[in-house]
C-alpha cells in the first residue's frame, strides 16, 4: 500500500507518474565534482518545483546525471528536460566560472539527447495482461 501513498490528484484526473532522466555532458568530458552536483541538485529541484513537478531522487558522476522526477499528467517531459538543461548549465556557467573550459567548442554543458523511461507501477506484462483479459462486450 507504500506505493499509493505517493498518488497525487489533479482537477479532472488522478495519477502516479514517474520518468529517470539521464543527461549525459557534452562530447562526455569529465566536468563535476561533489559541489558541482550538490548545486546542480538545488537547481534543478527549483525548476522542478516551477513545473508543478517533484524531483524525487537525483544523483550523477562526472560526465552524467540521473533524475527521477514525478510529474502531473499536463506536464510535456521534453519540455521539462529543456529548462532542466537550459537553466542548469546557465546558472552553473554562472556560479562556477572554471566550468568555461568545457563550453568552449559548442558552447554548451549538455550533449542535445536525453533519457527518459517511464518508471514504476506493475510490469508491463501484467498490465497487458490486464487488458487483454477484460471482459468485452459480445
Amino acid at each position: 500500500m507504500d506505493e499509493y501513498e505517493n498518488i497525487r490528484t489533479g482537477r479532472h484526473c488522478t495519477f502516479l507518474l514517474h520518468a529517470h532522466l539521464v543527461f549525459v555532458t557534452k562530447y562526455r568530458h569529465d566536468v563535476f565534482t561533489d559541489a558541482h552536483l550538490a548545486r546542480m541538485e538545488e537547481i534543478m529541484r527549483a525548476v522542478c518545483a516551477d513545473f508543478e513537478t517533484e524531483l524525487t531522487e537525483f544523483n550523477g558522476e562526472t560526465n552524467h546525471v540521473h533524475l527521477l522526477v514525478s510529474f502531473p499528467p499536463k506536464v510535456a517531459v521534453s519540455k521539462l528536460v529543456n529548462s532542466l538543461k537550459g537553466v542548469s548549465s546557465r546558472r552553473l556557467r554562472q556560479e562556477y566560472p572554471e566550468l568555461f573550459q568545457h563550453y568552449y567548442r559548442a558552447n554548451r554543458l549538455w550533449s542535445g539527447s536525453y533519457f527518459a523511461g517511464s518508471v514504476g507501477g506493475a510490469p508491463l506484462a501484467i498490465v497487458r495482461r490486464y487488458i487483454e483479459q477484460q471482459n468485452r462486450p459480445i
